[in-house]
């Protein structure tokens, strides 16, 4: 393998990457659509792990969006500024994606003890709608930017994975 095509590989990674953290999320959000749905069918967690399970994913996808925001996206525009709209429509996703996931915080923080219809429904309607909004979201990112990961040379990216595409804080650096 020659330098070049060394070099390719690592790039081609960078969208690999971040394919991963869209998978990876997917399935956190699946886990915590069926911890709900256990939850009102009486079988599933208390509302504290409930909540705590809410938090870790809330917690990593906005860690994943920031992380485009003030990383990714900005470098992005410099170097594609056709692509100016597209991070723009993106960035409004983070916004109202952000917004959801307060709004299902505070309906997690008044969850009762025991399960209710009238909770259940509210709390479903909400997971539907991040679930739907997060899903489109994902699908026009890795359509819009899969292949300019790939095309970027970002060394810092290959020596420090950046925010947006850490998977879990085993991908962190250990503080030293």
């Amino acid at each position: 393998m020659n330098a070049r095509s060394g070099a390719g590989d690592r790039l081609t990674a960078m969208g690999t990457q971040l394919l991963e953290v869209h998978i990876w999320l997917r399935e956190m959000l699946e886990d915590l659509q069926d911890s709900v749905d256990d939850y009102f069918d009486g079988k599933g967690l208390p509302p504290r792990d409930l909540r705590a399970h809410c938090l870790s994913f809330c917690t990593a996808l906005t860690r994943h969006h920031t992380g485009e925001d003030r990383g990714a996206f900005p470098m992005i525009a410099e170097e594609f500024p056709e692509l100016r709209k597209v991070l723009s429509e993106l960035r409004a996703d983070h916004n109202q994606l952000d917004w959801l996931l307060g709004n299902l915080r505070k309906l997690l923080e008044a969850l009762p003890e025991r399960p209710d219809p009238v909770t259940a429904a509210k709390v479903r309607e909400e997971v539907g709608a991040l679930s739907a909004i997060m899903q489109t979201h994902f699908i026009y990112e890795e359509k819009k930017l899969i292949s300019v990961f790939n095309s970027m040379d970002v060394p810092e990216w290959r020596e420090n994975r950046p925010d947006f595409l850490l998977i879990d804080d085993e991908d962190e650096p250990a503080a030293g």
